[in-house]
């Protein structure tokens, strides 16, 4: 996530259609000089039976629901594809099957119409989805900002210099917080997707009922392998003849997990604020869409001064108005990807 250098500047009015396949969500979004006209986003239900998502059944339901999803996003957007300015795909990172389905669409879609492609990294398109704009004014963050970006697949501080130069200054040394969140919930016998889960239920538990040890890495690094197991060690033992976690411990497990995940992220986000000087600070990824992230957040910003940027829920999870967005400002700056942009499982994030 360094610098990009920028190039020739586009100018003018910018329709660009955004596409999104990076996991489990196929999405399509319109947007009008960052300006919100469409954003529509398919789920896939065919993971639920199996508690997690299968990349094979991901890039099938991908290749079922992105013609759909495009034709749905025009058609709210009020446009027909020569209306268009450019296509902006996610490259990476992400399943690469899931990858390769919007990828391949978005680069025929482009070169049927004769426009540009703009290729985008799925992580910095969610620290731009703060600069999407809707009907609903409010303030983006100014440069320079931290941003937390928390997900399924990824744990980071981004230190954003200004929308092409971003630098992750902390990240998870192995597993994401989501992943901690959902792993915790499968453990605890709830549905599928477990993190909202886990966070409904924690509200209505007492964190200190059950312990969880807090890791210790150095600097801005954050870890949650270690986390997963001693909560699984804890879970085991509490388990019924049936195999399951008498339903009266569930929120207290839920509030402990939940604790443990968020004490870590606000530890070291603490640390780079006071590392680098700067109090702005912007959330991201579909963890931020997690209640308790978000008030705690927010006590931390009246407790330490920090002004604090929380973009709506529907930009949080993933979805293509990120990636129109990110794709817009790339657009400006000149970059154009060409026929031969392959997705990317992994992007370095450093």
């Amino acid at each position: 996530m360094a610098k990009i250098a920028e190039q020739e500047r586009v100018a003018g009015p910018v329709r660009i259609l955004g596409i999104e396949s990076s996991c489990d969500e196929t999405a399509a979004a319109v947007l009008v000089d960052g300006r919100v006209h469409s954003n529509v986003v398919a789920g896939q239900d065919v993971h639920r039976a199996w508690g997690g998502v299968v990349p094979e059944l991901a890039s099938r339901a991908h290749q079922e629901h992105i013609v759909p999803v495009v034709d749905t996003a025009l058609r709210e957007a009020g446009m027909r594809p020569s209306d268009l300015t450019a296509v902006a795909f996610t490259q990476g990172p992400g399943l690469i099957g899931a990858l390769h389905v919007g990828a391949a669409f978005a680069k025929s879609y482009a070169l049927a119409l004769g426009l540009p492609l703009v290729a985008v990294d799925h992580m910095r398109a969610h620290v731009l989805a703060h600069f999407i704009r809707d009907d609903q004014e409010r303030p983006v963050p100014a440069f320079p900002f931290l941003n937390l970006t928390v997900s399924g697949g990824h744990t980071l501080i981004v230190h954003v210099r200004s929308a092409l130069d971003m630098e992750a200054i902390g990240s998870t040394l192995d597993d994401a917080a989501g992943e901690a969140f959902d792993k915790g919930a499968k453990l605890l016998g709830l549905p599928y997707p477990g993190g909202p889960q886990v966070d409904a239920l924690a509200a209505q538990g007492d964190a200190r009922r059950f312990r969880l040890p807090r890791p210790s890495v150095p600097g801005l690094d954050m870890s949650f392998s270690g986390l997963k197991s001693a909560f699984r060690n804890l879970v085991l033992p509490l388990r019924g003849a049936d195999g399951a976690v008498p339903a009266e411990l569930l929120p207290h497990l839920c509030a402990t997990l939940q604790g443990a995940i968020l004490d870590q992220l606000f530890t070291k986000l603490t640390l780079a604020v006071e590392r680098t000087g700067i109090t702005r600070i912007g959330i991201a990824g579909g963890v931020s869409a997690n209640r308790g992230l978000r008030q705690r957040l927010a006590a931390e910003a009246d407790a330490r001064g920090w002004n604090v940027h929380i973009p709506p829920l529907a930009y949080c999870t993933d979805n293509a108005a990120m990636v129109a967005m990110a794709g817009d400002l790339l657009l400006r700056a000149g970059h154009i990807a060409g026929p031969d942009t392959a997705p990317r499982a992994r992007i370095p994030q450093a």
